[in-house]
């Protein structure tokens, strides 16, 4: 419990000693209060680090609920202001080091995408703080983490999820409440769990010790964890389809992984003949369907001839329809499409998915001509990838499939239209070339996984340089390559209809956890106003030397 100081023995306010002869100035106080705060600001350091281990490479997932919770101890109390502070602390390095694979394309690029991240944390921090004294403000707290991150994967531009809960806890006990409230609910569930954890620990602190609600908090953090154990996942599927992932790699991986023209489709085109050649000797059998990966023909088969005629030679030699990732020009001179195209291998080329969702800075620049100006690097984003209009499901040979293409996995409702629209599979056609063993394709795929349960189905992913991989409808990585390797790997998979609890509910749940956020955030500022305006106790967003946790 908060103990609040007599009023007869608190010390006067910084502020009050201001007009008081002889004391320090104001920059001499500014300067106090920044040393004062040193050791809270390297603590909140350490948290968002601690943070950033729980993600893949490193896959450290109980550290998730140790970051949670020391955020929730450190902005425990604290002003508006200083929550801000303090989420920015702990926000700034643990993006650093999240997205460190973008190293590849420039550290500038790295620090300029961790700090508009850290921003949201910031704000997280702050309101935090805020709602630090409300009864029940773990539960507040837990809201808070969905409401940081529904923001963060809308905005700016599109949004960029990377680093949400739910992604580090994609083999976990929490994963399977995926199916039932997505990737929202898994967050929550976490963030629960930390909260809870911090408010067992101050339970267990100063002179109003209280064991026994630290222990009912602790028990309710282990329910937290252990809840997704009562959640079924369905997997049953009265269909399968054979497919065959072809993966082919890079002439050299990074900004430059293309290599000459032709390259990147003869190694696909190979790779996919090398497949025919093996099942017409009988070492394996023959698929239903093929698929290629994002960028897997590095011209645009509709107007370059030589394009074209390779990926109809591989197509009819393997004798299957083929899911081909390729770039095309259009709709205007200054755009191309990131699209997958079926492709038969008696008709050629049919139903196409153009990506809805293209990158920022890497697929397309905004404010171009102001910005080619000062940051010359983007002349290598010659043209503006054109979004599609539509979601992936096609039909490829006995398949109805749901494509999405590299980062759009990362995106809830790209992924959940597939399959209300009918996709008995998902496939995630990427090019992770540029970020090869930087950790970057190791994230992707436990988004992969996650998905895999959130909707029930088998995921197949393609990758032009790895990892390629097969995913069960409950998460697990049955098949996988390694990097900088060319591969093919031949499964059976189901094709399942059913939807999960997930499906049904869509973003009710994300929206309901938000808005209950904002709403704790409006009550802690009327329940402050009150306060102050009472006998004079503390009131919410008052300085720590009033209330001591």
């Amino acid at each position: 419990m908060p103990v609040t100081q007599e009023r007869s023995g608190t010390a006067p306010e910084p502020q009050d000693q201001a007009a008081t002869p002889g004391k320090p100035g104001r920059a001499a106080r500014a300067l106090a209060k920044v040393r004062a705060g040193l050791p809270r600001t390297g603590l909140a350091a350490l948290a968002g680090l601690l943070l950033a281990l729980a993600f893949p490479p490193y896959d450290l997932w109980p550290l998730s609920l140790l970051g949670v919770a020391a955020l929730s101890l450190l902005t425990r109390g604290r002003t508006f202001r200083q929550g801000l502070w303090t989420g920015f602390a702990f926000g700034l390095p643990f993006f650093l080091m999240l997205l460190s694979w973008l190293r590849v394309v420039g550290w500038d690029a790295t620090v300029g995408l961790s700090v508009v991240e850290a921003l949201f944390l910031a704000l997280l921090g702050g309101a935090l703080a805020l709602t630090s004294r409300l009864p029940g403000w773990p539960l507040w707290a837990a809201c808070l983490w969905i409401t940081q991150e529904w923001a963060r994967d809308r905005l700016p531009l599109g949004g960029f999820p990377w680093g949400r809960l739910a992604f580090a806890n994609t083999a976990t006990p929490y994963t399977p409440l995926a199916a039932l409230g997505g990737a929202p609910l898994v967050t929550f569930a976490v963030a629960l769990s930390g909260a809870l954890l911090a408010w067992a620990a101050l339970r267990l602190r100063g002179p109003r010790k209280a064991p026994r609600a630290a222990a009912l908090a602790a028990l309710g953090a282990v329910a937290a964890l252990l809840a997704g154990y009562l959640v079924p996942v369905p997997t049953a599927a009265n269909d399968t389809v054979k497919v065959a992932i072809v993966q082919g790699n890079v002439p050299n991986p990074g900004m430059d992984f293309l290599g000459r023209p032709m390259m990147v489709l003869n190694n696909h085109a190979s790779a996919t003949e090398r497949l025919a050649a093996d099942i017409q000797a009988g070492k394996l059998p023959r698929p239903d369907v093929v698929i290629w990966p994002e960028n897997s023909s590095d011209l645009d088969p509709f107007s370059d001839p030589l394009a074209r005629q390779r990926i109809d030679e591989a197509v009819q030699a393997v004798g299957v329809p083929t899911l081909v990732g390729t770039l095309v020009d259009g709709p205007d001179a200054q755009h191309v499409q990131n699209e997958g195209i079926v492709w038969d291998p008696v008709t050629g080329p049919g139903a196409s998915y153009t990506k809805q969702h293209p990158v920022p800075f890497g697929e397309y620049v905004p404010f171009r001509a102001q910005l080619m100006k000062v940051i010359t690097r983007l002349q290598r984003v010659a043209r503006d990838f054109y979004p599609g209009d539509h979601n992936g499901v096609m039909q490829l040979g006995p398949a109805k499939i749901g494509d999405v293409i590299c980062f759009e996995v990362a995106y809830d409702e790209i992924v959940r239209d597939t399959v209300d629209s009918g996709a008995r599979v998902l496939v995630v056609q990427t090019n992770n070339a540029t970020y090869a063993e930087t950790g970057q394709p190791e994230q992707q795929l436990a988004m992969s996984r996650l998905r895999a349960v959130e909707h029930g189905r088998a995921v197949l992913i393609a990758a032009t340089s790895g990892i390629s991989a097969v995913i069960a409808p409950d998460g697990t990585v049955e098949q996988r390559t390694q990097e900088l390797t060319p591969a093919e790997l031949s499964a059976t998979v189901p094709l399942r209809d059913g939807t999960t609890v997930a499906d049904e509910v869509g973003a009710a749940p994300e929206w309901t956890l938000a808005i209950g956020g904002l709403l704790a955030c409006g009550a802690a500022v009327l329940v402050g106003r009150r306060k102050k305006a009472g006998a004079g106790t503390p009131a919410a967003g008052e300085s720590l030397d009033r209330v001591v946790p």
